[in-house]
């Protein structure tokens, strides 16, 4: 078992309440993966402290040698990648394939980043006087706060921290408390890496403590976070009062619209990874297939042939294509969607069962589910499951399927399968989603380009990802000057 405390100004830390907690394996529940330093306000308050103390110093950095510090944490990292997949999939429950391929992320995310480091600057604006120059410039915000889910565990820390250090920002770093492990490997590559003390600040602890602390205090300028719309509009609210800037990225109930032409094994193929890979837990999974009526039916056994093909298990063996829930209460949310859907009237037609058999007995296992006669009122059609269930939906034409997939409180990721170009391209002008995929899962981001959704998805603000990452962490200064003296 791994023994992590906290990472405050440089320094490895317990908690100043000495509390601990110890995480399991959720394939294997008696496997204990790490002991955490419970932080509670006091640790937040000293990471702040760290944070301002540090500022002036990382500031006046240059950013490319900013940059520098981030190519060496990917190196680190590149170099340790087997390590430390196996044990992302041993605390968070992904497969070999998953981890491996979300650790290689977190690399390129930094190395893009590093490189993004000789471009972070402003602009020369013509003056419409002679001998005046008139140009813009970037300066980071100051202390920023970033609050990271459990699902991607390592890849999303990533993308918050790279442009939030290399804009020259301190930070303090709050992960989600059931997977907090790969964000302290990166913050021990930061170290490795020679990063000033206090740039970078990690503390685990609760949302009540620890969050609230960082949305509240006068010194923390920003604050991102992906998470629930329920917590991510709670901080909103919070950082209100003082202005602060916000990002919130908050789920999503994703839609894959498959129209009549369309290939429908590759259709059922590219809706079933998007809906069961890494046990569905994505907010840009796919949990809504609106299906054109004439073929849905068809489609509909073809995804039952795709979720029956998954073989579930420990993520770390062999074969594995799906791994368990990260926990019991998630599981248990998923099998209370599944038992709502059924009193709502709609039809689990194959899966969304327990799993005890064998070595399943002490892990938090569920088969994928296959969900049929789904109406838009029901609430499997309009609530985030977060679990390995796609709802079947069936719609007239494509007008009417584009209508469902709108009628909805959220818009983060969308897709359609179709072989008529210009109803795709109808589609990425019609519906209401911050990512369109055609002919692609509805999960998967390229990292050079801009993410983020619309609607109860996101504050709908600052984007994340790709080289608008850097707007969220900086303020831009417009200068005149006027050499004609």
């Amino acid at each position: 078992m791994k023994q992590y405390q906290n990472f405050i100004n440089g320094e490895w830390v317990a908690a100043a309440s000495g509390g601990t907690f110890t995480n399991h394996n959720p394939a294997d529940t008696r496997e204990a993966v790490a002991e955490y330093a419970k932080g509670g306000t006091a640790d937040a308050q000293a990471a702040v402290e760290a944070a301002q103390a540090a500022f002036p110093g990382w500031r006046d950095t240059t950013p490319p040698a900013r940059g520098k510090i981030l190519t060496a944490v990917a190196n680190i990292l590149a170099s340790r990648q087997g390590e430390l997949a196996e044990l992302l999939c041993r605390e968070e429950g992904k497969t070999k394939i998953e981890a491996g391929m979300e650790v290689g992320r977190t690399v390129d995310i930094f190395r893009f980043m590093a490189g993004l480091s000789y471009t972070i600057g402003g602009q020369v604006v013509p003056h419409d006087l002679p001998n005046n120059m008139l140009y813009t410039k970037r300066e980071p915000l100051g202390v920023v706060a970033l609050i990271t889910p459990w699902n991607f565990p390592i890849a999303l820390p990533a993308w918050k921290l790279a442009p939030a250090l290399v804009s020259g920002n301190t930070v303090i770093l709050k992960p989600a408390s059931l997977a907090p492990a790969m964000t302290m490997e990166i913050a021990k590559a930061f170290d490795e890496a020679g990063l000033p003390k206090g740039v970078l600040n990690v503390v685990v602890g609760s949302g009540k403590e620890v969050g609230d602390e960082l949305a509240t205090n006068a010194a923390v300028q920003a604050l991102s976070f992906t998470g629930s719309h329920s917590v991510g509009s709670g901080i909103y609210q919070q950082l209100a009062p003082r202005m602060a800037r916000a990002q919130m990225e908050m789920g999503g109930k994703n839609p894959t619209i498959v129209l009549a032409d369309a290939d429908l094994d590759h259709a059922a193929k590219l809706v079933a990874m998007a809906g069961y890979m890494m046990t569905g837990q994505v907010c840009t999974a796919t949990s809504r297939a609106i299906v054109e009526e004439s073929v849905a039916d068809e489609f509909t056994e073809k995804l039952i042939a795709e979720a029956q093909a998954r073989k579930v298990g420990n993520g770390l063996h062999d074969g594995v294509t799906m791994g368990p829930a990260v926990c019991a209460s998630e599981l248990d949310s998923t099998l209370d969607y599944l038992q709502i859907a059924k009193e709502e009237g709609a039809e689990v037609l194959w899966g969304g069962e327990r799993l005890t058999d064998g070595d399943l007995e002490h892990g938090h296992f569920i088969s994928p589910a296959v969900i049929g006669n789904v109406k838009n009122d029901m609430r499997i059609a309009q609530e985030e499951v977060f679990g390995p269930a796609i709802s079947v939906m069936k719609a007239g034409d494509f007008d009417e399927a584009v209508a469902l997939a709108n009628d909805i409180e959220f818009g983060l990721s969308a897709s359609i399968v179709t072989r008529d170009i210009n109803k795709a391209m109808r589609y990425t002008d019609r519906i209401e989603a911050g990512v369109v995929k055609i002919n692609q899962i509805s999960t998967g981001l390229a990292l050079q380009v801009p993410f983020g959704g619309v609607k109860h998805s996101s504050t709908n603000s600052f984007k994340e990802q790709g080289q608008s990452a850097i707007d969220f962490y900086t303020r831009v200064k417009s200068v005149y000057l006027d050499y004609s003296a």
